[in-house]
């Protein structure tokens, strides 16, 4: 028969925090988020360490360069996701590494042939009203024009109207020129009474735009993500195919971290991908691994050179693996599992490997719960999905505002190679759903909210580092009534106003 295993499948619901001793240290401004990315030695520091501990899903409709870059200035990371051609992907990477802060390359671009309800449509799906009209529609293209809401009149202008004949002209623009500084292009705003400064090359070609409302973007962003170099640090997704002409593209375009991604990564697959490209490139290529929910499968590969793991099948909430496969662990039983040999594995080699929780998080006290129970750090793709910075569009169903949303597993991202089992190159059966999610706004605002939950937490939790809540936390099963009991009950709530 089966090895039947005695510990109940758990999630992070099933859960509390017991609060600690909150110290007069432990107040929110002295709460520390670092921490590391990828493996290493005891008493040195990873090479890559986390100024906040997320990291964003590989998913088609969450990992895009302008969610990489908006979380990047954050202080945590995005996967751009793998399920697309290889060049395409690389651009996405070049994108968020060109990134200067202050300088945006523009998302918006139309030619002076399109027509008003080109205007209005990418507005529409894009979130602002900021348009550079260039000769060839691209964003580096020559720049002829610019379009913004003060140019026409929606309800009362021609919808065919072609853009040439509403734009603001390239003759009467403000522009600077590749190479001023981000505090002479907010003297020429300041001085010119701009909303939009075009940046041009020698060749007329748009280059970026700076905005009068990133004026103070650098302060706003003390826990930037960036290298050496100056440079916001980017990963990206591979899967176990087409690695070897994938990862050298990759590399060329600046990728500073890999992810094999796949919903079960306890296979020879990944063993395979993973000594490759430790061979191929001396080591000197960061990257991690999974999906694992135990031991046998975090032992597995790390020993074949994997940088971290990521933990979790089928906990993902478009996520239908265990529904169709029957596979899979509740998350926070997986997360506890793989932590204690993460530590035991330490003890035995000296060598630290940071664990990736990914999925089963429905309210941000589940990330305190990740955390406390081993986690270093989490990929999410829901609350990623639901900010303006997701490539996803943004529809109106209602009186409330969406986003799509769709799994990797879903026959809408064709992400065949995501569930490799070596066999035909097609999806068999989805394992994974497409579907909206409530559109919450900018990414920061919401960030904001979310990183002062977890710091309060951690207060009462009396730890100010990541590290010590893993070793300090104190955690209770709960049972179905002390659920209710937790939430607002027994009175007649107000109508909200």
């Amino acid at each position: 028969m089966a090895v039947h295993l005695n510990d109940v499948s758990r999630t992070f619901g099933e859960y509390l925090l017991i609060p600690g001793l909150t110290t007069k240290l432990c107040v929110p401004s002295n709460i520390s988020l670092r921490t590391p990315l990828v493996k290493h030695k005891v008493g040195e520091m990873s090479a890559i360490r986390l100024n906040i501990p997320f990291v964003s899903a590989i998913m088609q409709s969450v990992s895009g360069p302008e969610l990489a870059i908006e979380l990047a200035r954050n202080g945590g990371l995005s996967f751009i996701f793998g399920s697309q051609p290889i060049e395409s992907q690389a651009e996405m990477v070049r994108k968020v590494k060109k990134f200067k802060a202050g300088f945006v390359v523009s998302d918006s671009n139309l030619t002076p042939e399109h027509r008003l309800s080109d205007v209005l449509n990418l507005i529409n799906k894009m979130g602002h009203s900021t348009i550079g009209i260039t000769d060839d529609g691209s964003p580096n293209g020559k720049l002829l024009g610019l379009v913004t809401s003060r140019d026409f009149r929606a309800e009362k202008d021609d919808h065919n109207m072609k853009v040439k004949f509403f734009m603001t002209p390239f003759e009467k623009l403000h522009v600077g020129k590749v190479g001023l500084s981000l505090s002479e292009a907010n003297q020429l705003i300041w001085e010119h009474k701009l909303n939009t400064l075009p940046i041009i090359d020698d060749n007329q070609h748009l280059a970026y735009f700076v905005f009068r409302k990133d004026y103070d973007s650098h302060r706003d962003n003390p826990h930037e993500l960036s290298g050496t170099d100056k440079t916001l640090l980017v990963g990206a997704g591979i899967n176990t195919r087409d690695y070897k002409e994938r990862v050298p593209a990759l590399k060329e375009a600046g990728v500073d971290v890999l992810c094999i991604d796949s919903s079960d990564g306890y296979s020879e697959w990944q063993q395979e991908t993973l000594q490759w490209i430790k061979q191929e490139y001396n080591g000197k290529i960061l990257v991690g691994a999974g999906n694992v929910v135990d031991a046998d499968g975090f032992n597995y590969l790390v020993e074949a050179g994997a940088d971290f793991i990521k933990v979790g099948i089928g906990g993902g909430s478009i996520c239908i693996t265990r529904e169709q496969k029957g596979i899979g662990r509740g998350q926070a039983t997986a997360i506890m599992d793989v932590a204690q040999t993460r530590d035991e594995y330490l003890k035995k080699t000296g060598l630290y490997v940071p664990i990736c929780s990914d999925g089963g998080l429905v309210h941000d006290y589940h990330m305190v719960l990740a955390l406390a129970m081993g986690a270093d750090f989490l990929m999410m793709g829901r609350y990623f999905a639901r900010f303006d910075e997701s490539p996803s569009k943004k529809l109106r169903i209602g009186n409330n505002y969406v986003k799509e949303y769709w799994g990797e597993g879903s026959n809408r991202a064709q992400n065949w190679q995501r569930y490799d089992m070596g066999g035909t190159e097609n999806l068999k059966f989805e394992e994974g759903v497409d579907s909206y999610v409530p559109y919450a706004g900018k990414m920061k605002d919401n960030l904001g909210i979310t990183l002062g939950k977890i710091k309060a937490t951690m207060c009462s939790c009396g730890a100010v580092t990541i590290e010590e809540l893993q070793k300090n936390a104190k955690i209770t099963l709960v049972s179905s009534t002390s659920i209710v009991e937790g939430g607002a009950h027994d009175v007649i709530l107000k109508e909200q106003t």
